[in-house]
């Protein structure tokens, strides 16, 4: 096992939890549905959450493949993975049998627990924008990758609108900032889908014997 390998297994299985409680949370609206409010601002907040979640599974390749086996990582990728746990785990209310009774708005969840969501989101993806920095200093190959104008023009706006979204106290200027966010996402992923089209896509596994 490289040690790529180990440390991945380590930082995948935290990122999948994180994973699976929002898939979780999800599944439980679903099935308290009848005393549920729907909005479309929560369901927005999760797929931001989620879109960053497997964004960070795609700079855990980028950033640790060549990585040394090393405590001080293993720290900061607890750190990581720990913080995107927390967002994934407020981003859905916690719904039970015991309060029934009681209706759940998730338009008013959101606006409750944005700054902490936000919060989370944001601190993650400065603690990589910072260790992409200093790798610049020291490694040749990741000073290409620091001195792109395009990574950081992104990274600005990211984190220009996840901190607008997280504590602006004007809540059309909240949404705007989530909805411009979520935008600039999915455009990534759409070029991500164009990249893989025009390469051919994969080839097909065959089978033996």
């Amino acid at each position: 096992m490289s040690a790529f390998e180990f440390f991945f297994s380590f930082y995948g299985l935290l990122l999948g939890l994180s994973v699976a409680e929002l898939v979780g949370g999800f599944a439980r609206v679903l099935h308290e549905r009848e005393r549920i409010r729907f909005g479309w601002l929560t369901p927005a907040l999760a797929l931001f959450v989620a879109i960053d979640i497997a964004t960070f599974w795609n700079q855990a390749w980028v950033i640790f493949r060549g990585a040394p086996f090393n405590t001080f990582l293993l720290l900061v990728s607890l750190s990581i993975a720990a913080t995107f746990y927390v967002a994934a785990s407020v981003t859905f209310p916690r719904v039970s049998a015991e309060g029934a009774h009681e209706r759940v708005d998730l338009d008013a969840h959101f606006w409750a627990h944005r700054k902490l969501v936000f919060g989370c989101i944001l601190g993650a993806n400065l603690i990589v924008a910072v260790m992409v920095i200093i790798l610049g200093q020291a490694d040749p190959g990741f000073a290409k990758l620091a001195g792109s104008v395009p990574l950081w023009i992104g990274v600005a706006v990211f984190v220009a609108g996840t901190a607008t979204a997280a504590f602006a106290p004007w809540r059309r200027v909240a949404v705007g900032a989530l909805i411009v966010v979520l935008l600039y996402m999915m455009w990534q992923m759409a070029r991500s889908a164009g990249e893989l089209a025009a390469a051919g896509g994969w080839s097909p596994v065959t089978g033996g014997g």
